[in-house]
């Protein structure tokens, strides 16, 4: 009988051992099920990720900036465009259905529109290039009211700077300049007005062409050579970055002078770019998503211009097309490229 108290007592024991085995491998699971789901950021772009890695770079990087690191506190869905700015509605569409707690609406217009008209209640933060007040985003940039707040590169001002660089780069005696714009874009008059008027200023004759796909790019590109048009200018629309190596090609093969708005076009051979940092851009972005994740809402967050420029000169370039740069420029440059 003693003998069958005690093997009543190890079983006992045993038990005992499982039982707070078991406590101690439940409770992290319990402890992991009862902690909120990570939040959700939906971001759709008009180009492809190959395309704009320094940006996705950025966003990230003003996201960490507030706390935020994707795949640890924060998970992005992307969606991209791939240049078919017909398919944005779809992306947002998609992307409000799976209820993102922020909708990025990035690439420029129309992506803001796009999302304006998606949703009114998920909190949206923006790119833009053009006046987000004369668009109808918002009412004001100091109180953008609603669910919708973003960042703007304000173009017009930035295109007339570029036609005044690209006089000053270029030998005097050219007469004849050419600015090309996408007539898709809702920025496109306005900033042809604005180079309409530097050009006067400058007294220069300016020839306006229009291109919103490749074989309008053909054309104009025909038409620049039929009025020898002595220096070139492109308008800052997503539509050129996406077809950037093309044009820089074109402009190679017909040894015309070009400036453009982004780096990536100097990168990929262009004479000379100026324009907003967008890779700062991105990363004001990446906060203000940050931020509104952490409980702050788009109407109190002023829709910011963006104000870091940079000026990149292609050396190389300018030396196949005989093109002397002054030391004066050279030094007022961000980045030469020899």
């Amino acid at each position: 009988m003693p003998c069958m108290g005690l093997v009543v007592g190890e079983a006992m024991r045993r038990r005992k051992v499982v039982a707070l085995l078991g406590a101690a491998i439940a409770w992290p699971l319990f402890a992991r099920a009862q902690q909120p789901p990570i939040p959700v950021v939906g971001f759709y772009h008009t180009l492809s990720p190959d395309s704009v890695p320094s940006l996705l770079a950025a966003f990230r990087q003003g996201l960490k900036e507030v706390g935020f690191v994707e795949g640890q506190n924060v998970a992005i869905e992307y969606r991209w465009a791939q240049g078919k700015k017909d398919r944005l509605a779809e992306l947002a569409a998609d992307l409000v259905r799976r209820q993102v707690a922020v909708l990025v609406a990035a690439g420029g217009e129309p992506s803001p529109q796009v999302a304006k008209q998606a949703t009114q209640t998920i909190p949206i933060v923006f790119s833009a290039n053009g006046d987000p007040v004369s668009e109808g985003l918002v009412p004001s940039l100091s109180r953008p009211d609603g669910n919708i707040t973003g960042i703007t590169i304000f173009g017009p001002s930035a295109a007339s700077k570029r036609l005044q660089l690209l006089h000053e780069l270029i030998p005097h005696e050219v007469a004849t300049f050419a600015y090309l714009t996408n007539p898709n874009s809702p920025n496109s008059e306005i900033e042809v007005r604005a180079v309409e008027a530097t050009a006067q200023s400058l007294e220069k004759k300016l020839l306006v062409l229009r291109a919103g796909s490749e074989a309008e790019l053909e054309t104009a590109f025909a038409t620049i050579v039929q009025n020898r048009v002595g220096a070139l200018l492109i308008a800052s629309d997503t539509f050129f970055y996406g077809w950037r190596d093309k044009i820089v090609s074109l402009v190679a093969f017909h040894r015309i002078p070009t400036i453009y708005y982004l780096r990536g076009f100097a990168q990929a051979g262009g004479l000379v770019s100026y324009g907003n940092s967008l890779d700062d851009m991105y990363r004001q972005m990446g906060v203000y998503t940050g931020r509104i994740l952490k409980g702050e809402k788009p109407a109190d967050l002023p829709v910011q211009q963006s104000t870091k420029f940079e000026l990149v000169i292609n050396l190389k370039t300018a030396k196949t097309l005989g093109l002397s740069i002054s030391p004066q420029l050279l030094a007022r440059a961000d980045e030469v490229i020899e």
